[in-house]
């Protein structure tokens, strides 16, 4: 039986590679488990309220764009966040977000470019769908270093021109999973401007956006706004997960130019799974609300507190300006994880399963990624082990 070759150079997923690491190993101590951002404070209360309320609407076939009530509350949601109003045309609402960076691939990057094959940008670590994304039309993944040296945001201007010439498309998360970097205003500038010298889309993940230490991060539509951006250079995806800790729940979106918001639309209606009636219902009363969000952002900036004292001295340590990971410097990320592991009982994910080596480096492999999802006593147990274990 045949098949196909695209994807069978891949290397097994982060989570599988950690168990592989770790499982077959006895834990040091009480396991806590700072591997997967899957957030733990608690979701609104009304939630399960809403769901009850509209449980019927399991029994309808959902629709796929989103029910008007959710796309306008989203639009909503877009103009005071961001100040730009986008239409309810331009939105489309996602079964999670992995859903939108992969279709949006899909949709809008063409099969060549110039006659040559194209080049999607990836920073390097990287959420792993991107990379997907990249493979599934044909094109050629460029993995471009997101070190301490550059702010742990990509260098995409510093590429030779030759190759940004075959670049289609390029993904940007910001705040960065994992290490927690902000795009600045200027950041933005500069990537739209190559963007548009250049001839491509920005994919731009702001999942992370909503849990920041003191001003809210720029997004690329606002600054898009400024400058007079093409709206069809851009492309943002957003997710309920972190905003308000329902990553059960699988309400994203995406916003787009008007041309592009109708290519993905499309392509969803041949191939998507639209979320469930009764939980749009429950995303557009979420959406609407920001109190919830006000809430558990207070909580996580109590944890950058708390974690900013016990790495104070640490070397190299970089507290997050956004998202909810540390990502700790160490000398080998593998070896740190399986002592860690095997020593104190905590589990943590090896930098190096977040990216690819580039000519023999790994900029993932000198590091450590910690999620801050535990409670907060917990968690301040915790990191003051891995503290006293690696660095002391």
């Amino acid at each position: 039986m045949m098949f196909p070759e695209r994807f069978s150079n891949l290397p097994a997923y982060a989570f599988p590679r950690l168990r592989a690491l770790l499982d077959s190993h006895v834990p040091g101590g009480p396991v806590v488990n700072m591997t997967i951002g899957e957030p733990k404070h608690p979701f609104p209360s009304w939630v399960g309220d809403v769901l009850a309320a509209n449980v019927d609407g399991f029994a309808k076939y959902p629709p796929n764009d989103g029910t008007p009530e959710l796309l306008q509350n989203i639009s909503d949601w877009i103009a005071r966040r961001y100040d730009v109003s986008v239409g309810v045309d331009r939105i489309m609402v996602l079964n999670g977000s992995r859903e939108g960076l992969y279709n949006a691939a899909m949709a809008l990057l063409p099969e060549q470019k110039a006659g040559k094959r194209p080049v999607v940008l990836i920073p390097n670590p990287f959420y792993q769908v991107y990379m997907i994304g990249a493979i599934s039309v044909g094109a050629e993944p460029k993995f471009v270093s997101a070190t301490a040296e550059n702010g742990f945001m990509p260098d995409y201007a510093s590429l030779p021109a030759d190759l940004l010439d075959r670049v289609t498309g390029a993904y940007i998360c910001s705040p960065a999973n994992p290490q927690g970097a902000v795009a600045s205003r200027a950041y933005w500038k500069t990537l739209l401007a190559l963007a548009e010298k250049h001839d491509f889309t920005v994919f731009s993940d702001e999942c992370y956006s909503e849990i920041y230490r003191n001003e809210p991060p720029v997004g690329i539509l606002e600054v898009a706004q400024e400058i007079g951006a093409d709206p069809e250079r851009v492309v943002i995806f957003q997710s309920l997960s972190k905003r308000s800790n329902l990553p059960g729940l699988r309400s994203g979106f995406i916003a787009a130019g008007p041309e592009s918001a109708k290519r993905i639309r499309q392509l969803r209606a041949y191939s998507g799974a639209p979320l469930p009636l009764p939980l749009q219902k429950v995303a557009e009363r979420v959406w609407a609300d920001e109190e919830h969000v006000v809430e558990n952002r207070a909580l996580y900036q109590e944890k950058f507190a708390v974690a900013d004292r016990i790495f104070d001295g640490v070397p190299g340590y970089q507290g997050p300006e956004g998202g909810f990971f540390l990502w700790l410097p160490v000398e080998d990320g593998e070896a740190a994880a399986l002592d860690l592991w095997t020593q104190t009982g905590i589990r943590v994910l090896p930098g190096a399963y977040l990216a690819r080596e580039v000519d023999g480096e790994n900029p993932g492999k000198p590091y450590i990624r910690v999620a801050l999802v535990t409670p907060k006593d917990e968690m301040a147990k915790a990191l003051t082990t891995l503290r006293d274990h690696l660095y002391k």
